[in-house]
């Protein structure tokens, strides 16, 4: 119990456990409400789940999950909420695949332009939020969402066939120019499987490695986590905290850019009306449920997209693949509240530690005085 006590890990990991299993007991009480049976739902669900293809999706799901979150995550660390995660990495997917599409470049630096841009155009757009707040004083989270709805429109005006919009051969679907073989990334093959992983899930390794150091081991990082913390006092030590909030939202935006990038370059090939959306509201239960670290954000990016593919087999059972959302909900709703009564805990635990502590110094230095 001592070692319970003073170890933040246990704590965390028994948060999640405890998480974890109210959310299939939530989901077991629906399931029985609705008249299903549960273990043969749940069985059925992992045996799907773990298929060689279904881990691909699993694993390809997951590290677009992962760079949502972390772009979330930033944001989150400096006390902002960065709800316009979704419009720009839509944004930023549908100009770069339009850059990567209309050039022709040797490869590596083809794919390098095409990320780079789309990094550009989401931090730019990040950016707009950040100095509409420090400067006019609006809350970054109005200012995002109006954000995504702008750039759902720019989208919708661009990608037409007399503008950025191809008709996609064999299908009533318009994208962007397709992006030439030296702009594309291969997969990893997976063993058994069909599928292959998408090639920049090293991507979204790289990312969480950077965004580990640069927040935990970095001077800016503890600017940025002390302006987050109370910006009054980072003013006090020397810190510009606007300057921070704008810094925030544009590296942010820049990692909201790279969310699509996956999917473009290892998939898709092209934008078109069909390219994944939503997943910036995704990436903000993940960050969440991950408490914003990289490590606990990667778990909670395999449990979602794990939790998404292996709902697909409901269906085939004649079960409403609602249920899976239940379970999701019931995750994040429950992972909150424990963490909140674990984090109290701990802080007791540490206060009474640290009452021990004086009071054994206390009783030493009378028998020494004596």
């Amino acid at each position: 119990m001592n070692r319970l006590k003073t170890s933040p890990l246990a704590l965390t990991v028994l948060a999640a456990a405890v998480a974890l299993a109210f959310s299939v007991i939530v989901t077991a009480l629906v399931l029985s409400i609705s008249g299903f049976n549960p273990p043969s739902t749940f069985q059925a669900m992992i045996e799907f789940g773990t298929q060689p293809d279904s881990m691909v999706n699993t694993i390809n799901d997951a590290s677009i999950y992962y760079l949502a979150a972390i772009a979330v995550a930033i944001g989150f660390r400096m006390n902002l909420f960065n709800i316009g995660v979704d419009g720009q990495y839509r944004l930023a997917a549908m100009l770069s695949a339009a850059v990567g599409g209309a050039i022709t470049l040797p490869a590596g630096l083809h794919q390098l332009v095409i990320i780079l841009t789309a990094m550009l155009v989401g931090a730019m757009w990040a950016g707009i939020a950040g100095l509409l707040k420090v400067t006019r004083g609006v809350s970054e989270v109005i200012s995002t969402i109006m954000l995504n709805f702008i750039a759902t429109g720019i989208i919708a005006y661009l990608l037409q066939t007399e503008r950025l919009g191809r008709q996609v051969a064999g299908s009533d679907n318009i994208g962007t120019e397709p992006i030439g073989s030296s702009g594309q990334v291969g997969g990893i093959p997976y063993p058994g499987a069909n599928l292959k992983i998408f090639g920049l899930v090293i991507l979204a390794v790289a990312v969480g490695i950077t965004f580990h150091v640069v927040i935990n081991r970095t001077r800016f990082g503890f600017d940025l986590r002390a302006t987050g913390l109370s910006s009054s006092a980072a003013v006090a030590s020397g810190v510009d905290a606007r300057r921070m909030v704008v810094v925030a939202m544009v590296l942010s935006g820049a990692a909201a850019g790279l969310v699509g990038m996956p999917q473009l370059l290892g998939s898709s090939h092209t934008y078109a009306l069909d390219f994944p959306g939503g997943i910036g509201f995704v990436g903000i239960g993940i960050a969440l449920l991950g408490r914003n670290n990289p490590v606990g954000i990667a778990f909670a990016a395999l449990l979602w997209a794990f939790l998404d593919q292996s709902s697909n087999i409901l269906e085939f059972n004649e079960i409403p693949k609602e249920i899976v959302a239940i379970t999701q909900a019931a995750v994040l709703l429950s992972v909150v509240v424990v963490y909140e009564i674990v984090r109290r805990l701990g802080l007791r635990w540490q206060q009474q530690a640290v009452a021990t502590e004086l009071a054994d110094r206390n009783s030493a230095g009378k028998e020494v005085a004596a």
